[in-house]
């Protein structure tokens, strides 16, 4: 699943990581929704890209807050998602008796529609370039540490504006690591109702085994919808629904919100992911997959109560191995180093550049900083050493008290007044807290500290205050107050002085580590300024040889990509480009009917109703990442074939360079969809809908 984590063109293996300029051959990008490919798209597959179309395929993508994409599929507020990127509201909403993630959900009228959690969904309205502005404001010659409270604080500056101007959430989004500067515009839906949600073994066919691998046979979908004002929003632009889906070598788009890439780093950068990020990531993520798998073999309810958790961590380490395998290729580096030579003689032997030589050098300089603060960071200001629910809270509410009182363009990002809503919302969220589940975690990420610095470190005693990390843990959990919601509001509303009143033993915990920690996130916070001046250097360099600067590295914003509907050869055997539900039932009776390939008791008892030559899943070229899950899938008329929901095991190195050669995106299909829904479900309200007939109750 490409939820929010993680070739060969013709010009060469790394054409496309080494210039992001190199298109012409291959479906390669994620593009701005102001910087369209049109001349790649007229020129190849004859396809002309009007304003209107973009502007309407734009104002029906969605982005969710737990990290993933959507689009409204009908003028009723409807939104279309993955099931796994809906299983962050399907676990809040979940109860011992009603187990949705695992079970699914089904409303029949608009009135069953379930209010979710702290769900938040955004649609960007507009993009506006404020580079020159940004730029601007940062004192010429001044050192790292001016220039990113400078930066900071015009950013906030421009936010603040939009936000009191509009009234939409407004946030300046950093482009080409530094070079560009562009303010997103959107507006917020923060009444998101559950409509309908398949179990989870369907949507999930196949579990880990199969996670990332093609053929793939999952209906990972689910459908919400956006309330204002009590009732379901009236939406102007939405996807219209194709019958007949997407077909072989059919020009495709997807619209979504890729959370990261890394294709426009140095060679020092990529050299930390693959020596200092990747490793410790792994070593974490596994430690974590363990734990939760241990916990949730004890009882179902403990299963449930780890169901979402647990495959966010499979589910990333399987995409980080994957990741790593790519920087481990020789062949990477070697080319990558080539090319990055070429540029840095280019700027040595061009006047007007030679002032931006020293980029890389000063890149590499900052990275070397980093990977020795870096565990630090990880552990304490990521929060890996303080696992939970719990400790985010305090946290939260500690340093809300203290960055409030300052000037909105002094304060962390996250607590600045264009953030402030949506802090709030997640702040003051209803969802479930378990003093059992919270102690396991707390205690094991307590148990990792100690590893990782030492058990005599002195802030490793202070924070076990002389006991082991299970009591210590124990001792936390039992005697924090921040999990009741009226404690949060009351010690947020009184600020700093009722924090301080507080004494609650998880709070005073954050306190305790905070000064650490705000003091290693302002050491990266000043080398990223540093990377950020470089890069921006390097993307003049790249602009005066390559002569475009094609599409920046993702950032959980909208892209638009674009390839073709087609299989491919693996180990000599042609993979077709879909799949079908008859495939679907053999998948699962050539592994015996046993788990992860099992079917849920509907899918079986249905099957004489199903036509099983539906397709179900399909591949296409694509340029998608994690944070893509959810996208719609479009053709030339915008009419939605698609959802993606997740990539082929060889699209794990798109981080950081595409191929067309057999990396694909998986989609499931629009006819699939509408065959599942009317004849397992037999959910004729929502197909109806769908296609166009809007619901009368």
């Amino acid at each position: 699943m490409i939820q929010f984590l993680f070739r060969r063109p013709a010009v060469g293996w790394l054409g496309a990581l080494v210039s992001a300029a190199a298109l012409t051959h291959a479906d390669e990008g994620m593009w701005l929704f102001n910087q369209p490919p049109r001349e790649q798209l007229k020129t190849k597959y004859h396809f002309d890209v009007t304003d209107e179309w973009l502007r309407h395929l734009q104002l029906a993508s969605v982005r969710f807050n737990s990290g993933g994409s959507g689009s409204f599929v009908s003028e009723d507020g409807l939104v279309m998602s993955n099931h796994h990127v809906g299983a962050d509201a399907l676990q809040k909403l979940g109860t011992k008796d009603k187990n949705y993630l695992r079970d699914g959900f089904f409303a029949r009228t608009f009135a069953e529609e379930v209010p979710c959690v702290d769900l938040e969904l955004n649609v960007l309205q507009s993009i506006e370039d404020v580079t020159a502005r940004v730029n601007a404001a940062v004192p010429a010659g001044a050192s790292p540490e001016v220039a990113f409270a400078a930066r900071r604080k015009i950013m906030a500056e421009i936010q603040k504006e939009s936000l009191d101007q509009t009234g939409l959430r407004s946030d300046v989004v950093t482009l080409f690591q530094g070079g560009a500067y562009h303010l997103y515009r959107f507006k917020r839906y923060t009444d998101v109702r559950l409509v309908f949600a398949p179990e989870q073994q369907i949507a999930f066919f196949g579990g880990d085994p199969d996670n990332f691998e093609y053929p793939r046979f999952d209906l990972d979908i689910c459908f919400f919808r956006a309330y204002e004002n009590g009732k379901p929003a009236h939406i102007e632009h939405f996807l219209k629904w194709s019958r007949a889906g997407a077909a072989d070598n059919e020009l495709v788009f997807v619209s979504g919100h890729p959370g990261h890439t890394d294709r426009l780093l140095t060679v020092a950068e990529l050299e930390y992911l693959r020596d200092v990020f990747f490793p410790y990531t792994l070593d974490w993520l596994h430690r974590n997959e363990v734990l939760l798998t241990a916990y949730s073999a004890r009882s179902a309810e403990n299963a449930r109560r780890a169901r979402d958790d647990l495959f966010g961590f499979q589910n990333s380490r399987k995409a980080r191995e994957g990741g790593l395998a790519g920087l481990l290729e020789p062949r990477f580096f070697t080319e990558k180093r080539a090319a990055e030579q070429k540029l840095r003689e280019a700027a040595a032997k061009d006047d007007k550049l030679k002032e931006f030589a020293g980029a890389w050098d000063r890149i590499a300089a900052a990275q070397k900083i980093i990977a020795e603060h870096a565990l630090e960071y990880r552990l304490l200001e990521a929060g890996h050493a303080f696992a939970g629910s719990l400790f985010d809270i305090a946290r939260t509410l500690l340093r809300a008290g203290e960055e409030r009182a300052k000037p909105d363009g002094d304060r962390l990002r996250e607590f600045q007044e264009s953030s402030r809503a949506s802090l709030e919302l997640e702040l003051f969220s209803t969802k479930p807290i378990y003093d059992d589940y919270e102690t396991l975690r707390l205690a094991d990420s307590l148990t990792w500290l100690v590893g990782k610095l030492g058990y005599e470190n002195e802030l490793v005693q202070r924070v076990l205050a002389g006991k082991s990390p299970r009591e210590r843990a124990s001792e936390l959990v039992r005697g924090t107050r921040v999990k009741d919601v009226a404690v949060r509001k009351q010690l947020y509303a009184g600020g700093s002085a009722a924090v301080d009143a507080a004494k609650d033993p998880m709070i005073e915990l954050a306190r305790l580590v905070d000064p650490a920690a705000r003091a290693v996130r302002k050491i990266m916070e000043t080398q990223d300024e540093v990377k950020r001046q470089a890069h921006a250097q390097i993307a003049q360099v790249r602009l005066a040889v390559e002569g475009t600067s094609g599409y920046p590295d993702a950032t959980f914003t909208l892209r638009l990509a674009y390839g073709t509907v087609k299989g491919y050869e693996e180990n000599g055997q042609k993979v077709p480009f879909q799949t079908t539900f008859r495939g679907l039932y053999e998948r699962s009776a050539a592994q015996g009917d046993r788990p992860p390939f099992d079917l849920p008791p509907r899918w079986v008892k249905r099957k004489p109703k199903l036509n099983l030559d539906t397709p179900l899943n399909f591949v296409n070229t694509a340029d998608i990442i994690g944070g893509n899950s959810g996208s719609p899938v479009v053709n030339r008329a915008g009419e939605l074939v698609g959802i993606i929901f997740d990539g082929n095991i060889q699209s794990l190195v798109l981080d950081f360079y595409y191929t067309d050669t057999v990396a694909r995106a998986v989609a499931v299909h629009s006819q699939g969809i509408l065959e599942g829904l009317r004849k397992v479900y037999q959910n004729t309200r929502l197909a109806d809908e769908l296609e166009g007939k809007r619901p009368t109750k």
